[in-house]
Parts: structure tokens; C-alpha cells; sequence
């Protein structure tokens, strides 16, 4: 009966390592996801969130169609100024983001590097990097939206805007999953790594 009852705890600790590493795995695929979709919205698609065969506005485009000369029009900054567009603020929403892109690409490494350090330390970083990450983003595409709001209309949006709202949630579900990982870091042994053979005890 002892044997059975080392035997049933051997096999809970392995499913709790089990759970680990589940829960470390979809972290790093939603963290790679949302790379991916960056990747695809900045510098696939230039940063344009409608991009339209009468109409272009990005982070870094604002063209629109010009009748008279029968093709797309790009505007320069003095002309967006005289159309209420505030400058600084168009850079600001740039500036944060595209810190985001940056910010995807260490995180994602960093998830790496903690799976192979183990570093319990880190591990807390895993989810507020995400939720930083968020909050930058949504301030970034809140700022922008509100500069343009008065020449796109809901049903202009293309790729680029869709990869970023998809981003979003990938991020919310990183936080969700992370959070749920941390718990899980709490109820393994303080002291030894959930990753390791160490972390099972061995029963003669």
C-alpha cells in the first residue's frame, strides 16, 4: 500500500510538470503569434491599416484619392497640419507602436531563455511584459484612430488593422495564461525548479 500510495504521488507530480510545460508551451506560441502578426502589420504591410485603391492611411502614409489627377495622393505633414491632424501626436502612436514590435521580439526571446535558466525570478516578468505591451499598444492605436477618425470608416480597415485588434487578444490571452502559470508556480516546491528531475522526489 505504501508503494501504491509513492506510486500516486510520483504520478501527480509528473502531471503537475506536465501542466508546466503545457502552460510554459502556450505561452511561447502566443508570444510568437503575436510577433508574427506585428511583423505582418509593420513591415509587411508598412504600418498601413487601410490600404484601399482610393485611400492609404498608416503610421507612416496618408494618401488619399485625388480626382482631378485620377490617382492616389499622398499628403506631407503641412498639409496634414492644416487638416487638424497634430503632428505630435501621429509620432507619439508611431513611436509606441512600433516600441511594441521591439518589445515582442526580446520577449519572445526572453520566454526562451527563462525555460532554459529556470530562473523563478523571471518568471514574474513573463506576465508583465504582456500587460505593458497591451496598454502601449492600445494607447498607440488609440491616439491614431483618434487623429484620422473623420476620413475611415469602419469598413476601410484592411490586414494591417486586423493583425493588430488579433495582437490584442493574443496578448489578453498571454496575460490570462500567465497568470494561470504563475499560480501554478506557487504550488510546486518553493525551493526546487518544476522543470527539473529535481522536482520529483525519488521513492525507493
Amino acid at each position: 500500500m505504501v508503494s501504491r500510495k509513492h506510486s500516486g504521488q510520483r504520478m501527480g507530480l509528473l502531471q503537475q510538470r506536465c501542466t508546466g510545460h503545457l502552460l510554459f508551451a502556450l505561452i511561447f506560441l502566443k508570444a510568437a503569434g503575436a510577433l508574427a502578426l506585428m511583423i505582418y502589420a509593420l513591415v509587411c504591410e508598412a504600418g498601413n491599416l487601410v490600404n484601399l485603391p482610393d485611400k492609404r492611411i498608416g503610421f507612416y502614409n496618408f494618401c488619399l484619392w485625388n480626382v482631378t489627377a485620377g490617382k492616389l495622393q499622398c499628403l506631407k505633414h503641412k498639409h496634414l497640419q492644416l487638416m487638424g491632424i497634430s503632428l505630435t501626436g501621429m509620432v507619439l502612436a508611431r513611436i509606441c507602436v512600433y516600441v511594441c514590435l521591439v518589445f515582442s521580439m526580446f520577449y519572445t526571446i526572453f520566454i526562451g531563455y527563462v525555460k532554459c535558466t529556470e530562473e523563478r525570478v523571471s518568471w514574474k516578468v513573463i506576465l508583465i511584459v504582456p500587460i505593458i505591451m497591451m496598454i502601449i499598444l492600445s494607447g498607440g492605436l488609440g491616439i491614431f484612430l483618434f487623429q484620422i477618425s473623420q476620413w475611415i470608416h469602419l469598413c476601410d480597415f484592411t490586414g494591417g488593422f486586423l493583425a493588430l485588434v488579433a495582437t490584442q487578444a493574443l496578448l489578453l490571452l498571454q496575460i490570462l495564461t500567465a497568470t494561470m502559470y504563475l499560480r501554478w508556480v506557487k504550488n510546486t516546491h518553493p525551493r526546487q525548479s518544476p522543470f527539473t528531475e529535481g522536482a520529483l522526489p525519488i521513492y525507493i
